[in-house]
């Protein structure tokens, strides 16, 4: 099981793939420089235009046609990536033909390289056309309604175990940092539906010598409210209802703002309540020194670690789109990607709607966002967990040795599903793949 990648911003040896970072290209076939190489062969005649056009270029049907031909004798991958080589060099022409080629051959209904392709092709539209901050906000302003995205996240929650080992194993070491304790409270920093701490309000329900007091504090961001069904208002109404139906005295407070505007003042912090944060694929939404010199990423980790909390829990995509360059980043994005939907193929047939739904409306916005966004508009920008590991220690933190219920725990809920998904433990971290890929870390901070 071993894969290695280069990566730009640290090397992370992962127990599950190796490593998992950005691949730069070298040593391996530059697709579009053979395919340039073909196109400005003699008979080409490269110069000679004619009818056909694109964005103010024109060229002769005969040689598209010849174009398109060399480009079908190419796999998915490798047209995908010489269309990305093309769009980075603003090569309109050669894009417009492979694009082409790839428009005949993906679908959102086909295998999973066909599906990725699908979205991946659209991304490298926006980008060669500049609109990919267009497409992305117009994509946020017309997200499906909010029993919709339900639909879809919950579609993808009982396919795939990546939510549920996001939530299961932040649970874990929340409940055994806070066993001695009368009073929690729990900050989350993306708290969605508030799903997972029903989950933690019943295990404390059931804690010897009785459960304790639990405050927590929702933040999400004010936006969310359509895409939630009503906000925090309701996410707080519901865990209440919970912890009353199990006797667990409970009380709720909702910031309702992003974390690049979270100050001390919102999160009520008090004195004798035992502190825990939650950062459930959250962090890599903030922009950090690479971005402005707010460098939100690492002042939210010193504010959360001035309030002495008992303990961290963070979850991240392992991924390495922050600070790479396009194209790098690109086949970042793609192996990454191609492994999700390969996991998410095998628990649901290819003409399901509800995958399909949930594909398009749950994940495909990220991919134009990481390939046509750049500077602040660009808000997916995942890092490697030894980066993070690095940003946690210069905040003051250290990391916490994880007990074996955390690792049992996961383990049993990977029987749920296909075999091919890998669980190891390294450098006190949990990793969650599929097949040699990593594709998720958990870890505990002090």
């Amino acid at each position: 099981m071993s894969n290695p990648h280069r990566s730009y911003d640290n090397t992370c040896g992962s127990p599950v793939s190796g490593c998992s970072g950005v691949d730069d290209g070298n040593g391996k076939k530059h697709v579009l420089r053979e395919l340039k190489n073909k196109l400005l062969r003699p008979e080409f005649d490269i110069d000679d235009c004619g009818s056909c056009s694109f964005n103010g270029v024109v060229s002769k049907p005969s040689r598209r046609n010849q174009v398109s031909d060399i480009a079908s004798r190419l796999d998915l991958k490798e047209l995908l990536d010489a269309c990305a080589e093309a769009v980075e060099e603003a090569d309109i022409l050669t894009a417009e033909v492979l694009m082409n080629v790839l428009e005949q051959r993906v679908s959102v209904s086909g295998e999973p390289m066909q599906r990725l392709s699908a979205y991946l092709l659209e991304g490298l539209r926006a980008r060669l056309l500049s609109s990919g901050s267009i497409i992305y906000k117009k994509l946020k302003c017309n997200e499906p309604t909010s029993s919709e995205l339900l639909s879809n996240m919950q579609v993808l929650y009982h396919i795939c175990p990546y939510y549920k080992f996001a939530y299961m194993s932040a649970n874990v070491v929340i409940l055994e940092a806070m066993k001695n304790e009368n009073r929690i409270h729990i900050i989350d920093f993306q708290i969605a539906q508030g799903s997972q701490w029903m989950f933690l309000i019943h295990d404390l329900a059931h804690r010897r010598g009785g459960p304790p007091f639990v405050h927590i504090t929702g933040i999400d961001d004010s936006q969310s409210a359509h895409a939630w069904g009503g906000g925090l208002q309701l996410v707080g109404e519901k865990l209440s209802s919970i912890a009353e139906s199990y006797g667990v005295p409970f009380e709720f407070h909702g910031a309702a703002l992003s974390g690049c505007k979270v100050k001390l003042e919102h999160l009520r912090v008090r004195h004798g309540e035992a502190l825990a944060v939650n950062f459930p694929y959250m962090l890599h939404h903030m922009p950090d020194e690479s971005v402005s010199t707010m460098n939100h990423r690492d002042r939210l980790l010193r504010l959360v670690k001035s309030l002495s909390p008992k303990i961290v829990t963070l979850v991240e995509q392992e991924s390495n789109t922050n600070t790479a360059p396009f194209l790098p980043r690109f086949r970042e994005t793609l192996d990454y990607y191609k492994a999700m939907f390969e996991s998410i193929d095998a628990a649901r047939p290819r003409d399901d709607m509800q995958r399909i739904s949930a594909e398009e409306n749950c994940i495909a916005r990220d991919f134009v966002n990481i390939i046509a966004c750049e500077g602040a508009e660009r808000v997916e920008r995942h890092e490697l967990f030894g980066k993070w590991r690095s940003r946690l220690v210069m905040a003051g933190f250290t990391p916490c040795l994880l007990s074996p219920l955390v690792g049992e725990t996961i383990k049993d809920m990977l029987k749920e599903y296909s075999p091919n998904y890998r669980f190891a433990e390294s450098q006190g971290a949990l990793y969650l793949g599929w097949k040699n890929r990593a594709l998720a870390t958990s870890s505990a901070w002090q």
